[in-house]
């Protein structure tokens, strides 16, 4: 009877472990993708599991989970920083992105719904409305649920491909924008671009809804490019 209280004890306090955990990820999550802690910020398990009031096994296994999405890394005899993306590190992604969503878009244009092309017709109508307040202002997308690009990569209904872009690399882009900035007057022209790929989604055309996407990519590297070379950013 020892050995099953002394089991089941063990994984109650596993449980409790694994909760913490979940609850310091999502926290530590949500503090580097808003800025609140910021790139090349040394994230202090002392003081961190002070501050929240755990023990160091939670903590540290919210930090691994954090290297392996690719936020933060751990520096010998530095302990854990949030990563700091070089611009270099930035166009890279670019690169890798214009795969990607392209992929993700031509599967999308099969494969989404009535109801999914209806939700995104309203964020893109959404967006428009808020840059003819401010045509000249960058295309904001902070509502994770509401980005153009995440509600294709839900919609590719590619299980691997979602995970891949939304969990691994999104995170990581947002993180490269919030290091370098976003390039000033590409709002408007980004939001028109956002159109015709989602013409292209709603006429269930997946070869030029790829090209469009691809497109739109490119235009987003070079202008970040321009942007870099002029100083602007």
């Amino acid at each position: 009877m020892t050995d099953i209280v002394s089991t089941q004890m063990a994984g109650l306090t596993a449980a409790r472990r694994a909760n913490q955990s979940d609850a310091l990820f999502e926290t530590l999550t949500a503090g580097i993708m808003t800025g609140r802690i910021l790139p090349g910020e040394k994230l202090n398990e002392p003081a961190l599991a002070e501050a929240f009031g755990v023990s160091r096994a939670p903590l540290r296994e919210a930090l691994r989970r954090l290297q392996e999405k690719g936020l933060v890394i751990h520096v010998a005899h530095q302990g854990v920083r949030v990563i700091s993306p070089s611009l270099d590190d930035f166009l890279a992604l670019l690169d890798v992105r214009e795969a990607l969503e392209g992929m993700a878009s031509r599967l999308a244009a099969a494969r989404m719904s009535k109801e999914e092309l209806d939700e995104l017709t309203a964020i893109v109508d959404k967006h428009g409305r808020a840059l003819q307040d401010n045509p000249e202002g960058p295309y904001l997308q902070n509502d994770f649920d509401n980005d153009f690009h995440v509600r294709i990569a839900r919609g590719c209904g590619n299980p691997v491909l979602t995970e891949l872009l939304c969990e691994q690399f999104y995170p990581r882009l947002k993180l490269c924008r919030s290091r370098h900035g976003l390039v000033k007057g590409r709002g408007l022209a980004a939001w028109k671009e956002h159109r015709r790929i989602l013409a292209a989604l709603a006429e269930r055309d997946g070869d030029v809804a790829e090209l469009l996407m691809r497109r739109h990519v490119r235009a987003a590297r070079d202008a970040l490019m321009s942007a870099n070379e002029a100083g602007a950013i």
